[in-house]
């Protein structure tokens, strides 16, 4: 009888003290043992790639319920694995919000047996569940705590001082922000925003709109005791300000705040490149990779917010922002590897390790004995282009579609059982809910 599940030999493992040219193994869904000689049920030859840990993205928005003619939980999954993501914290803004117990758990529901990846479901913020988030943040499955201070894709919206002060007073958990100020928005809509012309999207939503909130709301988190985490930072002032708070804050970029500028993305892709906040310009690009130099940002997450092509097509501002991500974080995130904006190290950091870190996840973010036997198997020199045969998300489009990459992702591996391995789907669909330390004991 083979001694393990699994084994991954050949290849390069990246553990938490560097990479090894080594063996890893895994038995009942978690790391078994790494190094040495043993038998084990299946075998993949690993020889010429990289063995990360397990890639995980801290923000997707998989549209169901309500909405799942953009995007379900089946197929923003698909999407992920294919891509190398092997567990993902999915939002609250669908059709019902998710805000509340019942909610929460017609999600897990939703997603038994259907979503490829592990998953958590974040509870949205608002005025009437304010006093009752310290329970929800603690239920099995769940993410945490969602705020948005800006009005985006939905109606969850907590712009009020007093109502964000309540939410921050309920619970312990750290609570995901997206920060713009909702106030100085509604402000400049008549005069910044033009119809017809998706390029003052940025103009107005604009900078001092994404400071003017961080700001706010690290002076309410303080007050609070409370630690956030600010979603999605497109400004490098708000990086140069939330290094003088790491001691309640953590801090999230995406890779198309990291790869596109406003100058050509506007012109090339229209409303492709709308979201929130804004695709802004190349100085704010270039200033998002000082701050990832000096290692403020804790993760990278995607955003993943997809829409149809058909709703794309409105005119601004009638066309919804948000672009899919999910699948192709990775391969971006690669492609500035090998371009050598950054190390192979950082990026491990911001795609597992910093996750782990700062949400207190349970046995995921690090391949050792003990933990999950998450893997994320990838080609370092592989030349590749995206193409839309590629794209799994229902959305059927990305704003990386024609871009060549030096970097792909080659395998999936979800506790212990592939989920993908060179673009094709293996098995069936067995995500699971993702464990924090802080509900690990609790009863759903």
């Amino acid at each position: 009888m083979a001694t393990h599940d699994l084994k991954l030999t050949g290849g390069t493992v990246h553990l938490p003290d560097g990479p090894v040219q080594t063996t890893v193994y895994a038995r009942g869904g978690r790391i078994a043992a790494i190094g040495g000689f043993a038998d084990a049920e299946q075998t993949i030859d690993c020889t010429g790639l990289d063995i990360l840990p397990g890639v995980i993205d801290t923000q997707v928005h998989f549209r169901e319920p309500g909405l799942e003619h953009k995007e379900d939980l089946e197929s923003g999954s698909r999407a992920a694995v294919m891509g190398g993501v092997v567990a993902v914290f999915e939002m609250p803004n669908t059709k019902p919000n998710t805000d509340s117990a019942e909610a929460i758990a017609d999600k897990l529901a939703r997603a038994k047996d259907r979503m490829w990846c592990d998953h958590a479901f974040y509870v949205g913020a608002t005025g009437a569940n304010a006093e009752h988030l310290g329970e929800l943040e603690r239920l099995p499955g769940t993410a945490g705590v969602k705020i948005f201070m800006g009005s985006s894709t939905g109606d969850l919206l907590v712009a009020d001082d007093e109502v964000l002060a309540r939410v921050l007073r309920s619970g312990r958990r750290r609570v995901a922000i997206h920060a713009e100020d909702e106030a100085r928005m509604n402000a400049r809509a008549g005069e910044f925003r033009i119809d017809g012309d998706v390029a003052s999207h940025p103009i107005w939503r604009d900078d001092e709109s994404a400071l003017l909130a961080t700001r706010r709301i690290l002076g309410l988190a303080r007050a609070a005791g409370r630690r956030i985490h600010v979603l999605h930072v497109s400004t490098p002032a708000e990086l140069e300000l939330l290094a003088q708070h790491k001691d309640i804050a953590s801090c999230e970029v995406t890779p198309q705040h990291l790869t596109l500028a406003g100058e050509d993305a506007y012109r090339d892709l229209g409303t492709h490149a709308q979201m929130n906040p804004p695709i802004r310009s190349a100085v704010h690009r270039d200033g998002l990779w000082h701050w990832m130099g000096q290692g403020v940002p804790d993760v990278i997450g995607s955003d993943h917010a997809p829409h149809t092509l058909a709703e794309k097509a409105a005119p601004y501002p009638a066309s919804p922002s948000g672009m899919p991500g999910v699948q192709t974080l990775l391969p971006l995130m690669l492609d500035h590897v090998a371009a050598g904006r950054m190390t192979l190290q950082r990026l491990i950091d911001l795609t597992s390790a910093g996750a782990q870190r700062i949400f207190n996840i349970a046995g995921k973010g690090r391949i050792a004995i003990g933990y999950d036997a998450d893997f994320t198997v990838v080609d370092l020199k592989r030349r590749w282009t995206i193409e839309g045969a590629w794209l799994q998300s229902r959305s059927g489009w990305s704003p990386f579609e024609g871009r060549e990459l030096t970097g792909k992702p080659i395998g999936t591996i979800v506790r212990g059982r592939a989920a993908m391995w060179e673009d094709e789907l293996v098995g069936a669909a067995a995500g699971a809910p993702i464990r924090f330390e802080s509900t690990v004991f609790e009863r759903g």
